[in-house]
């Protein structure tokens, strides 16, 4: 018999882990990619994210029957990230699992289509919403609405022979360069911004199946992507930093990216945070969508 710190240890959870990758890919992996339309899969629920903000949300894995993530919202809600069907889970079980959290979550529009809604209430954020768009928006920037983006990047390449480059380990310390400036052009203090995932992700990109590009401008660095192959056709822009000093760096290396890579027809911006400059940017790009990352409770039946 467990004793019980034994037991609150288990109810704690254990810490996420980096060891954790090979056995929580393909459960993250056959809850969000086993009917979802490939554009409509959320950003959130893969284990590089998880694993890379494992600090901010606090993420830990409570095994079991009924397995699941817990952690918290930048909001401060509690929730579990499950890993098994809820609809087809007993309404008591659930209910005993939420006893010390708010929701499950993030779940997609075609997760909680599948939920009685006699047992199950929803909400959702919009700032948890993530940003779609199709790859064809970057590769060309047409129409007035990009009109501003494309003469950004056409001054740049005006002004500059911009050189870019595979991403690779070795260039992890150039990158770090660009998220220096970054952060001193922003006036950010380690801690205040994603420059601590942004670090990690640099150095482990191989092992947590991020790639990207570096960009140079007369043999300095100036910028860099990092992204995420989700589904089949669909990438996350995971991180994405530019040196301001360079107008049109952004608008460059995001269509860089799409033309690089022809077999991606969707980028996923993730979230905004309710952050106003992050919104006035991503919409600035003109998303076809908005996806929706609901919370689930229960209804008392």
């Amino acid at each position: 018999m467990a004793t019980p710190a034994g037991q609150d240890e288990a109810a704690a959870g254990e810490p996420l882990a980096l060891a954790h990758r090979e056995e929580l890919e393909p459960l993250l992996a056959a809850r969000w990619a086993a009917d979802e339309p490939p554009e409509r899969t959320l950003s959130d629920p893969w284990f590089a994210n998880l694993y890379l903000f494992r600090t901010a949300h606090d993420w830990r894995i409570h095994r079991g029957p009924h397995p699941c993530i817990g952690g918290r919202t930048y909001d401060g809600a509690r929730i579990l990230v499950p890993l098994f069907d809820l609809a087809s889970a007993p309404h008591k079980v659930l209910r005993t699992m939420l006893r010390d959290h708010d929701a499950f979550a993030p779940l997609s529009d075609t997760q909680v289509a599948r939920l009685d809604p006699s047992r199950f209430q929803l909400q959702q954020r919009r700032d948890d919403a993530d940003y779609l768009y199709p790859a064809e928006h970057f590769r060309h920037y047409r129409g007035t609405a990009l009109n501003k983006k494309r003469n950004l990047m056409k001054q740049l390449h005006a002004a500059h022979r911009v050189e870019v480059v595979p991403f690779a380990d070795a260039l992890a310390g150039q990158a770090r360069t660009v998220l220096t400036g970054w952060m001193q052009a922003k006036g950010k203090l380690p801690g205040e911004t994603d420059h601590e995932p942004c670090i990690e992700a640099l150095s482990l990109s191989g092992i947590l199946g991020l790639h990207g590009f570096l960009h140079r401008i007369d043999g300095a660095p100036v910028g860099f992507v990092l992204a995420q192959r989700i589904r089949p056709g669909v990438a996350v822009m995971r991180f994405a930093k530019g040196l301001d000093s360079f107008n049109g760096i952004y608008q460059h290396m995001f269509q860089h990216y799409c033309r690089a890579m022809p077999d991606i027809h969707w980028l996923n911006f993730e979230q905004d945070l309710g952050l106003a400059n992050f919104r006035r940017t991503k919409m600035s790009y003109r998303p076809v969508a908005l996806l929706a990352k609901h919370r689930v409770t229960l209804r008392e039946v």
